[in-house]
């Protein structure tokens, strides 16, 4: 079988990768193997900075599962109900729907051969054993191995503890870590008694590697003789190694600078990866001036106190887990931690702002992918604003300015979770909350429960109207109307929406939101058969999104305009303005845009005299459905073309060969379907332009499948 890797970061979530050699170990990689041939769960158990977490990356590198390997990293998770949510991100699972994360879970792997890695668990244990034993229990053909310093203890686990490096493979570590660092070192007795005395943890043997710079192997040995005489009398019978590796780490903190001790406790704040610009801001002042931030980081670094790493989002730092432990200590001693915690959550407050700003320009795929690698510590600010009471309103305005990340980056399940929260609260801050609301309420439309939209958006009106917000008015306007588009009500929808546009114009509102609010009302327009006005509202909603660099509402109104070209009988135009809104859509991770074009391009390609192949992408969007919610809403407007498609392939095929194509559609996972939508040529992109002419049909075969809105507005005052 061939063999898989997945997964992001370097290999134990902890390490940079070039310190991610991986010396010795063979027999336990050997061991490991055999552990996840014989049982469906194995946890790799040991002291923090054993190897847990490698160990288990080069036993999954190596492991053969049909559907790959997917590895979830908890360490940055502070809340057991997101574990599910991680394990969804980790499989690459966008669900809509407003089921639970586990419900969608057990549907996505319920046919897959998979190994899933789940890779510092220990404050969640009781969450993850809970998942793991219902997962096993339903999901017949996954495997799962789990990397902690203690078992789940879920029936069936076999439990493989891991062991320090043996003196050699110690030595051999030792040796490497310090030629990183440029300083040649011999297998010696100094050397041999240091990594005893470091009981052959890695992760101890690497802090005191990065001290080569400044100190020689006899002087690192010296000091750490002192220490450990200090603080366990003096024997070394008995040691727990645990007390060992916290020992070394603390050692090493004594041989950093005021500044360096400083920066570390100050880091510990972050959850994940972070940025300089992060570090700069939230550690800088009160004795570190922030132009020396950078100096002093550089040095951390240079110890293996944090780790380098290149992601999509550009270069970020992480700290190791069981040193950012240790800093946390230090910081809530200094009673510094909650200002620092201030610091940090305005930071990505700050960031957030910016980053829904931003999302109308040329910057959106940089803005989704700076949102993907900061969603710990947005988390994180979060939690914090729901903990403190003061800060209600601050919550309220952070859930709701990720508007985008929750519709627009396949997060609508957890937007949820946040925004059911900080609408609770009693915040005392009008226009905090009514953005909070109106974005529940589009969530809810999304997912669709239009019997909890409609209280939300409701309720923000009312709010609204009561407290003079125009802006909250015309948002929650809006989104009522989109509520209406998707449940047929086409004149309600339609006088909604333009008297939403209206109040947008008169308080001049521009950004992705308005423009989702053209591209519906011409859907309403198209619907009730003015096929041609809705192509005008939209090249104009296409030509302004161009102008702006946005892509994301544009791909809404390039599908409606695709409907309008096959209508207008040009197939070729048709698949080349599908071809570009999937491609958009597909890397939004937007799965409502991507079960749409690919439901219009089987409409297209049945046109081109490809029944068959049709057939096969109707299966696939069977399949993305259920992760959406109900097929093409339950709607006679939306569900027409899918129903003449379904016609004409069965016509052409018969019932058998039809019901054959989809199946193998539904066989096909969300990667391969977009890939197969896609594999026909797109030919070169039309330009804009006003279709001459439009075929005449009835209302129930050429209404266009145009798509309710899944865009919103980026402010609420």
């Amino acid at each position: 079988m061939r063999q898989h890797q997945h997964g992001g970061g370097s290999a134990d979530g902890n390490l940079p990768e070039e310190l991610d050699a991986f010396v010795g170990r063979s027999a336990e990689l050997a061991g490991l193997a055999r552990a996840l041939d014989a049982a469906r769960l194995v946890t790799v158990t040991g002291a923090g900075g054993v190897g847990k977490s490698r160990l288990a990356a080069r036993a999954a590198a190596r492991y053969a599962a049909r559907d790959g390997v997917r590895r979830v990293e908890l360490a940055p998770v502070r809340d057991p109900e997101f574990v599910d949510h991680s394990v969804a991100e980790a499989l690459g699972l966008t669900d809509h729907t407003a089921r639970p994360p586990r419900e969608a879970l057990l549907a996505h792997l319920a046919e897959r051969q998979l190994l899933l890695v789940l890779d510092g668990f220990e404050h969640l244990v009781d969450a993850c054993a809970e998942l793991v034993g219902e997962l096993l229990r339903t999901v017949p053909r996954l495997r799962v191995l789990a990397a902690g310093r203690r078992a789940l203890g879920v029936a069936g686990e076999r439990v493989f503890p891991l062991a320090p490096l043996d003196e050699d493979e110690a030595v051999e570590l030792f040796t490497e870590r310090a030629a990183l660092h440029a300083v040649p070192v011999t297998d010696d007795r100094d050397v041999r008694a240091l990594c005893r005395r470091l009981d052959g943890i890695p992760l101890a043997i690497e802090l005191a590697a990065g001290r080569l710079r400044a100190l020689s192997t006899g002087q690192l040995l010296e000091r750490l003789e002192d220490r450990f005489r200090l603080l366990t009398g003096g024997g070394r019978d008995g040691l727990p190694r645990h007390r060992t590796l916290r020992l070394a780490i603390g050692w090493s903190h004594e041989l950093c600078t005021p500044r360096e001790r400083l920066l570390w406790a100050r880091l510990s704040v972050f959850a994940g990866r972070f940025d300089l610009e992060a570090v700069e801001y939230v550690c800088g002042g009160h004795g570190l001036d922030a132009d020396d931030v950078l100096d002093v980081l550089t040095e951390l670094l240079a110890q293996s106190v944090i780790a380098r790493e290149e992601t999509p989002a550009g270069l970020r730092y992480r700290m190791l887990d069981t040193v950012r432990e240790y800093g946390a200590d230090w910081l809530a001693a200094t009673g510094d931690a909650a200002r620092l915690r201030r610091r940090h959550r305005d930071w990505y407050l700050g960031l957030a702002t910016w980053c829904e700003l931003d999302w109308f320009s040329p910057r959106q795929a940089e803005v989704a992918a700076r949102v993907e690698a900061e969603l710990p510590n947005l988390r994180c600010a979060l939690e914090h604003c729901l903990t403190e009471p003061e800060e209600a309103h601050l919550g309220q305005y952070l859930a709701g300015s990720l508007w985008f990340c929750w519709v627009g980056c396949g997060r609508l399940a957890e937007g949820r979770h946040w925004l059911e929260q900080v609408v609770d609260l009693d915040s005392g801050h009008d226009r905090s909350r009514l953005k909070a609301l109106w974005v529940l309420g589009y969530v809810a439309i999304l997912q669709g429960d239009s019997v909890a939209a409609l209280a939300a958006l409701r309720e923000c009106r009312e709010e609204a109207e009561r407290c003079g917000d125009p802006t909250a008015v015309a948002y929650a306007e809006h989104r009522t109307g989109c509520l209406a588009l998707v449940t047929d009500d086409m004149p309600r929808a339609e006088r909604l929406l333009r008297s939403a546009l209206e109040r947008y114009e008169e308080i001049g509102e521009l950004n992705s939101n308005v423009l989702m609010g053209r591209v519906e009302l011409a859907m309403t327009r198209a619907f009730q058969g003015d096929l041609p006005g809705a192509v005008r509202m939209c090249e104009d909603v296409r030509r302004i999104c161009e102008d702006h660099g946005e892509r994301w509402a544009r791909g809404y109104a390039l599908y409606v305009l695709a409907y309008a070209a096959w209508a207008d009988g040009d197939p070729a135009r048709a698949r080349a303005l599908l071809g570009d809104c999937l491609t958009g859509a597909h890397a939004f991770r937007d799965l409502l845009g991507s079960v749409l074009a690919v439901e219009l391009l089987a409409l297209v390609t049945v046109v081109e005299g490809d029944a068959a192949e049709a057939a096969v992408l109707q299966g696939a969007a069977a399949r993305m459905w259920p992760s959406v919610g109900l097929p093409l809403f339950g709607s006679a407007h939306f569900d027409a073309p899918h129903r003449l498609c379904e016609a004409t392939a069965r016509q052409r095929l018969g019932d058998e060969r039809y019901e054959e194509c989809v199946r193998e559609g539904a066989r096909l996972v969300r990667e391969a379907a977009v890939s197969r939508a896609l594999a026909r040529p797109l030919g070169a992109m039309p330009s804009p332009r006003e279709p001459a002419r439009y075929a005449t049909a009835s209302a129930q075969t050429h209404e266009p499948a145009a798509s309710r809105t899944r865009k919103g507005g980026e402010t609420a005052g």
